[in-house]
């Protein structure tokens, strides 16, 4: 009986394995064919990279040897603007794709390419690059900063002679700050004394009071003058 529920669940985890290692062998069979196109690896300029003028070329390096036939390599170069900046048909060197360019342009640049791997694949792509443009803009903000600097001339023989009142200013309020700290110190003095006196004042009158007591509790056992003492001594 055990069997007979057995084999059947093995069954079905045999086929169950089998039907995935299947479709296991048939991703990777249809994943390798992608996997063997060329793949770009660096473009100069970089992507996403700024440039001060426009390049006279622009290079792309693949992971692999791409094909160098006529027409088997396509690069569009544009401005913002659309113009084409392309200089003729790029050129291939083993991994590497060169495609000359020509104008002026400012901002960014578009680059668009297809080129055939070296499994005879086409592949293709872009990436963008920007260019700085622009006439020297801080001219003119130097030109006016020049401009006041005569009147800056003047300045040092104005303030050369308030000099001695502002030390003068500065002995005041330090001789002005410094009597709080004097006063304070002498006010500390006085309490300090008179914190002293109140502690000898208090330790004599303790010494005052044990001795008063001493005297007040022989007295009080007997051992005090007695008048037979006092003939004694007469005697």
């Amino acid at each position: 009986m055990s069997q007979t529920l057995h084999n059947p669940l093995t069954a079905r985890l045999s086929a169950a394995l089998a039907a995935l290692a299947l479709a296991v062998v048939a991703v990777l069979a249809t994943a390798s064919p992608a996997a063997a196109h060329d793949a770009i690896i660096g473009t100069d300029p970089a992507d996403g990279s700024t440039v001060a003028t426009l390049p006279a070329q622009l290079t792309l390096t693949f992971s692999a040897d791409i094909a160098d036939d006529p027409g088997a390599s396509e690069v569009q170069v544009t401005d913002a603007s659309g113009a084409s900046l392309a200089d003729g048909a790029p050129t291939t060197t083993d991994n590497v794709l060169t495609q000359p360019l020509t104008g002026e342009a400012s901002g960014l640049v578009t680059v668009l390419w297809k080129v055939v791997s070296s499994d005879g694949h086409p592949t293709s792509g872009q990436f963008t690059f920007t260019v700085e443009g622009g006439a020297p803009t801080p001219t003119p903000s130097q030109s006016a900063t020049a401009a006041p600097t005569p009147t800056e001339s003047t300045a040092p023989s104005e303030s050369a002679a308030p000099s001695p009142t502002a030390t003068d200013a500065d002995s005041d309020t330090t001789s002005g700050e410094a009597w709080p700290w004097i006063l304070a110190g002498l006010a500390a003095v006085a309490v300090l004394g008179g914190v002293v006196y109140l502690l000898v004042s208090r330790a004599r009158r303790e010494k005052d009071l044990s001795e008063l007591s001493d005297e007040q509790a022989r007295d009080a056992a007997g051992q005090g003058p007695t008048p037979g003492s006092e003939s004694d001594s007469d005697h």
